[in-house]
This record gives C-alpha cells, sequence and structure tokens, in this order.
C-alpha cells in the first residue's frame, strides 16, 4: 500500500476515481472542489495498492496541525471503489493516519458521508474509526423523505401546500441566482441573524459548471420570487442546498407548495430527498421549528458524524 499527497496532474485520475465510486458525490469533482481553493490548503491523498492501482482517495484541507475531510464541504471521508473492503479500510485507515502525522498534522477531522448518499454499501470507513480509536465529536440530525414510500404530510403542511396551489403561483426552474441570493440573505439576517455559505455569482458559477446537478427552482407570482430552492442534484440522492421563503411567501404558502411539486413531480422518481440538518452549535442546539416543518413533509432522521482521530 502506497500513499502520497494529490497533485495537480492527478486531476484526471482524481474525477475518474470519483465518478467511479460507491460513494461518490459530484462536489469532490475538481472543479467543484477548487471553486474556492483560495480558501483552504489543499492536503488530499491518494491510496495505491500493492499492484499501483488506486484504491481509496481522502479530500482533505490542512488547518493548522488537523486535517479535516474537507474543510470546504458537508462531509468528506474516504471515497472507494467496489474492490474495498473493511480489512483494506482498517489498514489503510491506519497508514492514512501516520501519514499525515509524518506531515505534521496531529488530528484528522473526519466528517463520514451519509449512507443515503452511497450508490452500494460503504461504510467500511465506519469500522475503521472503531478500532482506530475516533472520537464522536459531532452529530447533525439530516431531514430525509424515502421518495418511494412517503409518510404522509403533517395536517398543517398540507394545508399549507393547497393554499400555495391555491394562491396562482407559478413554480418553475429559475437562473436568477442574484435574486435568489439578495432575498436568502434577508431572510436569513432576520430570521436566523446567518448569511448565506455561497455568493450569487459562486452559484452561477457552479451551476454553469454541472449544469446537471446544481438547480433553483422558484415560486413566482406577478413577476416577484416569493420563494425558492437551491437543489444539489447527486443522482439518488436529492439535497436543498438553500431553502427561501419571504413573508410574502410564507402567507400564501409558496415554499410548501414548491416543496410539493418537487417531491411529486420533479424528483419523485428518485431515492431519498434530503432537507439538510436543522442544527446548530456545532450539533448541540436543534432548531425545533425547522426540524418539524422538514418532518411536515414526511421526512426522518439521517445523522452526519464528525470523528476526531489521532495521527502520530
Amino acid at each position: 500500500m502506497r500513499i502520497r499527497s494529490y497533485e495537480q496532474a492527478d486531476r484526471e485520475l482524481w474525477d475518474d476515481f470519483v465518478r467511479k465510486a460507491k460513494n461518490r458525490h459530484f462536489f469532490f469533482l475538481r472543479d467543484y472542489m477548487e471553486y474556492h481553493k483560495e480558501r483552504f490548503e489543499e492536503a488530499s491523498v491518494l491510496v495505491f495498492d500493492e499492484k499501483e492501482r488506486l484504491l481509496a482517495i481522502l479530500p482533505l484541507t490542512k488547518h493548522a496541525e488537523t486535517a479535516v475531510s474537507h474543510g470546504g464541504l458537508t462531509f468528506g471521508g474516504f471515497l472507494v471503489g467496489e474492490r474495498m473492503s473493511v480489512e483494506a479500510m482498517v489498514d489503510l485507515f491506519g497508514e492514512v493516519c501516520s501519514f499525515l502525522g509524518a506531515h505534521g498534522m496531529t488530528t484528522l477531522l473526519y466528517k463520514c458521508m451519509p449512507w443515503i448518499y452511497h450508490r452500494y454499501p460503504a461504510e467500511e470507513d465506519m469500522s475503521a474509526l472503531f478500532v482506530h480509536g475516533a472520537r464522536l465529536g459531532r452529530r447533525d440530525g439530516s431531514s430525509t423523505v424515502l421518495l418511494s414510500e412517503r409518510y404522509g404530510y403533517r395536517k398543517g403542511r398540507a394545508c399549507e401546500v393547497k393554499k400555495g396551489y391555491r394562491s396562482g403561483i407559478t413554480l418553475q426552474e429559475s437562473h436568477d441566482y442574484a435574486v435568489f441570493i439578495d432575498l436568502l440573505r434577508e431572510v436569513l439576517r432576520e430570521r436566523h441573524d446567518a448569511v448565506p455559505v455561497h455568493t450569487a455569482k459562486e452559484l452561477n458559477l457552479l451551476s454553469g459548471r454541472f449544469p446537471d446537478n446544481i438547480k433553483l427552482y422558484a415560486a413566482q407570482k406577478d413577476g416577484a420570487m416569493l420563494a425558492g430552492t437551491v437543489i444539489f442534484d447527486n443522482g439518488a440522492t436529492v439535497h436543498t442546498q438553500y431553502l427561501m421563503n419571504t413573508a410574502r411567501g410564507r402567507t400564501t404558502g409558496a415554499l410548501d407548495a414548491l416543496i410539493d411539486h418537487l417531491l411529486t413531480e420533479v424528483y419523485g422518481d428518485r431515492r431519498y430527498f434530503d432537507f439538510g440538518i436543522s442544527n446548530e452549535d456545532g450539533g448541540r442546539y436543534l432548531n425545533r421549528g425547522l426540524a418539524a416543518q422538514k418532518e411536515g413533509f414526511g421526512a426522518r432522521a439521517v445523522v452526519h458524524d464528525f470523528y476526531e482521530v489521532d495521527c502520530h
């Protein structure tokens, strides 16, 4: 087994491996990972087997003496192919930790990929984390709908969906990221004292690079955007990267109707619809209202785990 750091010459090799991995996600492709590369110090590694075949890759960024998988992404962890076994993962996990330790990093912050993003079972890393004494440092709960067997809407949500359809709004794909981000920024500031992770410029860039994976859907009336969501489409699993509802949208059921449209019409043939987390303060505080809103559409919990492992 041989481990080495990622180099720009590996770009094609890396992307080809991502596309074939059994736990692939489009945001591990280099065109996504590097859109904000000036903010992070690259520390990704590649692992080769005894026949010099690429066995696994680990997207990483370096933060002082800590390696994070990945600092610019929601989650990370090893991407692996069909040849990966539990035995091999246990061995390579230890080797990678030793490699990182030899390069000045004392801790690996490992952000596990939730299983709903696996196209084939791929939790070999969970066994390796336990064997190597990893410490659970954070756990977020993401609200997810199993689309083939959706639970019914709770009464309040069902009423809002009907109100939205009756209000005469138009539900359609949009490309107006500038308007969406302006409205989202205003809502987040007023209701959560927060700001969007992405700018309109970044979303335009990324949706241009990944037109089949990143889309904006909006509820509009009289030429105004009342509600909207940015969708990250990873094939079997669809994720709402952002949800935005204006004051007018909240009185007309705009976002509720839009979500119903996506669940039933646009993405009804997929496997999972993931609304994302409702946790704050490093996972310790649950935004109960936000979680209840998502669960009102039939979503239930899938955890995002964060582990710390010593590197030496």
